[in-house]
């Protein structure tokens, strides 16, 4: 999820200390560091902190990483600024791991959001975690957990599947592998195939699966839209939008779980809640009528 942060509000007032931010020194090793995804006051103190004080920084999109910093009052000064992303993985690791074989502290910092989340860190994550280096998050946005937080469709259970392919029947093959499983399913896309993907997406799931379209989440143009998926890809169909795009499918629904997988549910929440509101979240995990659910959970309860 890229795009150059977006200001907002008056920029926090910087703290004294290195870069204008008073953490003390960090200790060796690899943090990951999440960053906005649109709006630029969405970075934790923590991750600020980071950025002020690690020894190395290196970064998705060292332009990108640049205005964030300046927006905050984060002076890079001579530290090095080293660009680590797809194309050039390879050659980059190796610098990154000799700062942290030398006792240094280093920053990695996505493009836009949490890293190894779409994102390259992952290689760089287990080649430091092979050589015994200390590797920690600084938690932060999340396109995905955004998305889910404002689509309406169940949280309980979910599945991050990345990017869909480009072309349609190795799109269609590939969303067929999902029809059946049994949580909300988030996908990005490009803007450009969005329609193209929805209408595919109807052809996998069904015109009637519940789903949410989320565009330039946090963003000044943020639009979420929700409704069966059949409604959706009209929507959509031949429409050019801009941002950037996550899509969201509800999970299948229908008599797909049998009683073992009902009596197994319940149990494990009968022991935190009451049979009314286990009964009501099982169903809606399950996708059952509630009511059967509800005369589950009560035999249960008399059961000696």
């Amino acid at each position: 999820m890229s795009e150059l942060p977006d200001p907002g509000e008056t920029p926090p007032v910087p703290r004294a200390g290195l870069g204008g931010f008073g953490a003390k020194p960090l200790a060796p090793g690899l943090y990951f560091v999440s960053t906005p995804i649109g709006a630029a006051r969405d970075i934790t103190l923590r991750g600020l902190d980071i950025l002020a004080s690690a020894e190395v920084i290196a970064a998705e999109d060292t332009r990108t990483l640049r205005h964030l910093m300046e927006i905050h009052g984060i002076a890079l000064g001579h530290r090095p600024l080293i660009a680590y992303h797809d194309h050039n993985g390879e050659a980059a690791r190796p610098r990154i791991l000799r700062a942290l074989a030398e006792g240094k502290s280093v920053a990695y910092a996505s493009e836009a959001g949490t890293p190894l989340v779409a994102d390259p860190g992952y290689q760089l994550g287990r080649a430091a975690i092979a050589e015994g280096h200390l590797v920690i998050a600084a938690p932060g946005p999340s396109a995905v957990l955004a998305a889910l937080t404002v689509s309406g469709l169940p949280s309980d259970r979910f599945m991050f599947a990345g990017f869909p392919p480009n072309t349609k029947s190795a799109r269609r093959k590939w969303l067929s592998e999902f029809a059946k499983t049994p949580a909300t399913l988030i996908f990005y896309e490009s803007p450009k195939r969005v329609g193209e993907m929805l209408t595919d997406c109807v052809h996998s799931f069904g015109e009637e699966r519940e789903a949410a379209v989320c565009r330039e989440l946090t963003k000044r143009f943020e639009e979420v839209r929700r409704g069966p998926l059949g409604q959706l890809a009209q929507a959509f169909e031949g429409v050019a939008v801009k941002g950037e795009i996550v899509v969201l499918i509800d999970r299948a629904r229908g008599r797909t779980a049998g009683p073992e997988d009902i009596e197994a549910a319940l149990r494990e929440r009968l022991g935190r809640m009451s049979v009314k509101d286990a009964a009501a979240e099982v169903a809606e995990a399950l996708g059952l009528p509630r009511r059967e659910v509800y005369q589950a959970a009560l035999a249960m309860e008399k059961e000696p």
